[in-house]
């Protein structure tokens, strides 16, 4: 790599990172080609990404973000996850790294805020961003259901009444 595309490289990933709103860090020595494929295959579908980048590339890209605390995590072989979702890229390497024990996280960063372990494992298991909204949608929506049902709930009674008066006068 010569110095312009170094350059080119380390402003891309600055771009990223000042962007992005979660960012994971993993070792993934060990892992296959296709293993890697799958991985990144599974972090698109979730709508994140994954880099790999030299670790001093990556460090330099990384001064001035909100995210900068994962720079002490870049050592050895290590990627790197994110996702504007503060959700999505935890939630796919923490499964990820269920099913693959090569894939060893390391912990990551939530804006300011730096992650272990736990911390991203704790993030994998909150919902998504949209499992969120359709919850508030149906918190709204189930007033608006409950008020409809008791605003035609005594003109059913009503009916019963009246269907059971004639029943029994019909009898």
């Amino acid at each position: 790599m010569d110095r312009a595309e170094k350059k080119e490289l380390v402003a891309s990933l600055h771009d990223v990172f000042s962007k992005t709103s979660v960012v994971v860090v993993a070792h993934y020595s060990g892992l296959t080609v296709a293993q890697m494929q799958t991985l990144r295959k599974q972090m698109k579908q979730a709508g994140a990404r994954v880099q790999v980048a030299k670790n001093r590339l990556a460090q330099i890209a990384l001064k001035g973000t909100d995210v900068a605390s994962v720079g002490a995590l870049l050592k050895g072989p290590a990627l790197i996850a994110y996702s504007d979702d503060p959700v999505a890229a935890p939630k796919v390497a923490v499964a990820f790294a269920k099913d693959y024990e090569k894939f060893v996280l390391l912990g990551g960063a939530m804006g300011k805020t730096a992650l272990d372990v736990d911390g991203v494992k704790a993030l994998a298991t909150m919902p998504s961003l949209d499992e969120l909204r359709a919850k508030i949608v149906g918190l709204v929506q189930a007033p608006a259901t409950k008020l409809a049902q008791l605003t035609t709930a005594p003109a059913a009674k009503l009916a019963r009444v009246v269907g059971a008066y004639a029943a029994k006068d019909a009898a």
